[in-house]
């Protein structure tokens, strides 16, 4: 029998509970071995806890106020949290969660730790030194000259991202100040488009520089920072955007969003018309940010187009910092990964998937030139933002953030000497590098267990990815085939907004004859009222999705493409400016397999036909 990797059905505890005897054994042996290892240190001591303290009455009732409480807590956890573990749950970024990440987590907790402090940390932080190599293999970078780590979510890697980029392009400014022999021969302008390895490369020939510079850099000399320039993200930027310049500095006056294309991908044609305005203004350009999977539609961005233009920039001496936004999509690269960590040339992908049974499908239209090119040039980035939490169907919270070359970390690095002492090394000193104070040990423990048991190559997270993947064509696909329902006398058409770049499907009602945006607006609107998890009653929904808004001031004219093919006049979009929409985060590993998805998705259609029904009335 051919060995075609992890079998993923092995790895969930399953819609019923189907893995149910292997969790709840492993779970058991976990918290055996933690309390036996209590009792293995110092076995001679006495127990503290005696017998007769547990026989006293206010032990007991105290045992049983735990207990009352405890049951409680179940009680509210099972009538109110979200069943993401369901197929006929389409809606968010989230998913069922491997059982090596629960129990990993689970097993971790117990013992408490903390890994900013290494002293309390020691197991957890090597394996989050090991999940930082796993993720710059992932990602291209080279694990011994690149390095990676985990923060609580993707709004602090984005943090850092930036923080990297003000602090590496200010040391120029500095340079010029209390080093001037580092630059000498240079102006202003040209300090501003130093690459970021020479930059570094000059500190590091001169190494005793780096704390007199950094205390003259925007870390310290907020003079600096109104010269930085302009930080360059698309449309679909994540809030945490705005955020960071916010919070480091930089001003939310300073981010500069790019429009979409139909695919709703950074239009790359425009990206250069404004690069090329900000340099004929002489404004320096502080870096510029991609999005691999975007959490509104999972658009990958042209990310080999813009690793061109930033080398066609260089040659002319206008450099910046890229940053890839792939806190959604960043594990996808696992899919085009052979067994050696080689990205597979495009003519044998094909023959690769066959060989591991990725797709059910294998004449699946999937990828296209332009996502496969874009996964291939992540590796060009400077940092790429990518969530454990999301596609690596890790338990919150796990995210990650994961640079090209280690030396930039001197530039943000501080180091408190009653945590750990200056001049150890990794993993001892992660906390000196990071944006957080104290962060839970059991995070990394999860993430290492899953990466142990899925390699991040086809054999692994690959199929994971491709599971992920086929169910989303499954649906945009069905979406496609169906294109209008009956509901009563009304003809209901079905219009998905775009062929998925990954696995997110956003589609939109409208009432044959309707010309109306409000009305449509409004009658998405209430089929997400009736089928979020708001509702009154969440477990008798037969299906549960979430759904967003694309308002002209971040989207621009984007939808007016979906509009006119659902018969919208141009004039309604100019008028209204906004747009609802329902969405799917394709999660579910079950729905790759064709019977699966036919079951759920007629229980799927059933409940809309309903609940149009109830709209329409």
């Amino acid at each position: 029998m051919k060995n075609t990797g992890v079998n993923l059905n092995a790895l969930f505890l399953g819609p019923k509970s189907e893995n149910e005897d292997f969790f709840l054994k492993e779970l058991v042996r976990l918290f055996e071995d933690h309390a036996q290892w209590r009792k293995n240190y110092q076995p001679g001591d006495e127990e503290v806890i005696k017998t007769s303290f547990k026989n006293c009455e206010t032990f007991i009732d105290t045992s049983e106020k735990c207990e009352e409480v405890l049951k409680e807590l179940s009680r509210r956890l099972r009538a109110g949290a979200t069943p993401w573990h369901s197929p006929r749950y389409l809606g968010h970024m989230n998913s069922e969660t491997l059982m090596p990440g629960l129990l990993g987590y689970f097993g971790a907790m117990l013992y408490n730790l903390n890994n900013v402090a290494y002293e309390s940390s020691q197991p957890t932080s090597i394996m989050e030194d090991e999940v930082g190599a796993d993720l710059c293999k992932l990602l291209g970078f080279d694990p011994v000259k690149g390095w990676g780590h985990i923060c609580c979510d993707g709004s602090i890697a984005n943090f850092e991202g930036i923080w990297y980029a003000r602090n590496l392009k200010s040391l120029p400014l500095a340079m010029k100040e209390v080093a001037p022999e580092l630059v000498q021969g240079k102006d202003d302008w040209a300090l501003m488009n130093m690459p970021i390895d020479q930059i570094i490369d000059l500190i590091e020939n001169h190494e005793n520089k780096w704390e007199i510079l950094k205390a003259h850099s925007a870390r310290a000399a907020s003079k600096e920072l109104p010269h930085l320039g302009k930080w360059i993200v698309p449309e679909t930027k994540h809030y945490s955007w705005l955020k960071a310049a916010d919070v480091l500095g930089i001003g939310t006056d300073n981010i500069v969003a790019i429009e979409l294309n139909n695919n709703y991908r950074m239009d790359v044609e425009k990206l250069k018309v404004t690069i090329d305005k900000l340099v004929a203004e002489k404004t320096p350009i502080l870096g510029v940010v991609a999005v691999v999977g975007t959490t509104e539609e999972g658009a990958v961005d042209y990310i080999d187009k813009i690793v061109a233009l930033k080398e066609e920039y260089s040659k002319k001496g206008i450099n910046f910092y890229f940053h890839v936004d792939a806190a959604y999509g960043g594990y996808a690269r696992s899919i085009f990964l052979d067994e050696d960590y080689n990205f597979i040339e495009k003519s044998m992908l094909k023959e690769k998937y066959k060989e591991y049974d990725v797709f059910y499908n294998e004449n699946i239209n999937w990828p296209s030139d332009d996502i496969y090119n874009a996964f291939k040039a992540m590796s060009q980035a400077d940092s790429i933002t990518i969530d454990p939490h999301k596609m690596g169907y890790i338990p919150y919270a796990a995210g990650g953030i994961v640079i090209k070359d280690r030396r930039m970390r001197n530039s943000i690095s501080y180091f408190a000497s009653y945590v750990f002492e200056k001049g150890v090394e990794i993993p001892a000193l992660l906390g000196a590098f990071i944006m957080e104070g104290s962060k839970a040990g059991a995070t990394a423990a999860a993430v290492w267990a899953a990466h142990r048991i899925l390699p991040l190559n086809i054999a692994g997270y690959g199929k994971l990815m491709g599971a992920s993947v086929e169910g989303a064509f499954n649906l945009y696909d069905y979406l496609k085939a169906k294109d209008s329902i009956k509901v009563g006398d009304k003809v209901i058409r079905v219009e998905p907004l775009t062929s998925p770049d990954f696995n997110m499907v956003d589609f939109i009602f409208n009432v044959e004859g309707n010309k109306s945006l409000e009305s449509l607006n409004k009658l998405n609107h209430d089929l997400y009222d009736l089928s979020s998890v708001m509702t009154p009653n969440l477990y008798a929904n037969e299906f549960v999705t979430s759904h967003t808004d694309f308002n002209i001031n971040d989207y621009a004219n984007s939808p007016l493409d979906v509009l006119q093919r659902l018969d919208i006049p141009k004039e309604e979009w100019f008028k209204v400016n906004d747009l609802t929409l329902l969405r799917a985060c394709v999660l579910s590993p079950f729905l790759n397999n064709p019977e699966t998805f036919k079951t759920y998705i007629e229980k799927v259609e059933e409940s809309i036909i309903k609940k149009l029904t109830l709209i329409i009335k």
